[in-house]
């Protein structure tokens, strides 16, 4: 079995602080995707989750990208937080037009649900009830994740549903949720059509400190090192994997990039990313 291949990116590619630190200085927003192009070979898109984009947007995103550059994007949170997946079809099928226009480029759609409370959800066995008829409408020709920040809920009744509908469940660095080896420990996510991993970190925590994301203050070598190593286990499974790193996780999302992709070549040394500049090329923090 050919091993399967890791890209990471960061969640949204534009934050307050970048601008002459990853971008140059001087450089126009229209430029910014490009630019971050030429650095990275994939990114979350975090703009959808406040409602549709506009198709033309959507083309745009296309012209300014390579064939290779692959985007993820978030689900509106019309659908998964104010609806929760009820009377959405429209909604759902209009966004997908949208994303539609990426074409090779569009990587996987998320759907990233909140925590919820007893009172709106009392275990994981209604969430699953409202959600299995929803994923059998999910077309095809796409592919889907879905986030959920109930960590009790990761049973295996809902990796069942999502290997039988072909979702991806997303394995979230975050307060509420395992470690990296807390994944493969009691559970295990490895059949999955692709691996999504989401660097989310604690974001009141971090925002103590900085809400200017232009350097790393925490550091995560350890996280790094786990996240890597469980990227590995599903790769070796030839499964494709998603790492997305976000500012709140470490202080600044691209030195986070840079600085996962130097574990993982340590293991994977003859292993080229698609497009990774050189480092003289951006100072890292």
């Amino acid at each position: 079995m050919a091993e399967g291949r890791v890209r990471v990116g960061t969640s949204s590619f534009t934050a307050k602080g970048w601008q002459g630190v990853f971008y140059p200085a001087g450089l126009k927003p229209s430029g910014y995707l490009a630019y971050y192009a030429k650095q990275f070979d994939t990114v979350e898109i975090d703009s959808t989750f406040y409602g549709p984009p506009a198709e033309s947007t959507v083309k745009k995103w296309a012209e300014q990208t390579p064939p290779h550059f692959l985007f993820s994007a978030k689900v509106p949170q019309l659908i998964t937080h104010e609806r929760c997946l009820r009377n959405c079809d429209a909604d759902f099928a209009a966004f997908l037009r949208a994303m539609e226009h990426l074409g090779q480029r569009l990587g996987v759609l998320l759907f990233q649900f909140p925590y919820f409370s007893r009172h709106e959800f009392p275990s994981v066995e209604p969430f699953l009830q409202r959600l299995e008829p929803f994923l059998c409408t999910l077309p095809s020709g796409f592919r889907f994740a879905i986030e959920i920040r109930n960590k009790t809920w990761l049973t295996p009744p809902y990796l069942a549903l999502l290997k039988e509908h072909h979702v991806s469940p997303v394995l979230v660095d975050h307060p509420y949720m395992p470690n990296a080896e807390g994944y493969f420990g009691e559970m295990d996510p490895g059949i999955t059509p692709a691996g999504y991993v989401r660097l989310l970190g604690d974001r009141y925590a971090i925002e103590e400190q900085t809400k200017t994301w232009d350097r790393t203050i925490i550091d995560r070598a350890r996280e790094y090192r786990d996240w890597t190593a469980a990227c590995e286990k599903l790769t070796k499974r030839g499964i494709d994997v998603f790492v997305y790193i976000n500012n709140h996780y470490a202080g600044h999302a691209p030195a986070g990039v840079r600085e996962f992709l130097k574990y993982w070549r340590e293991s994977h040394p003859d292993e080229q990313p698609t497009a990774i500049s050189d480092e003289e090329e951006w100072q890292l923090k």
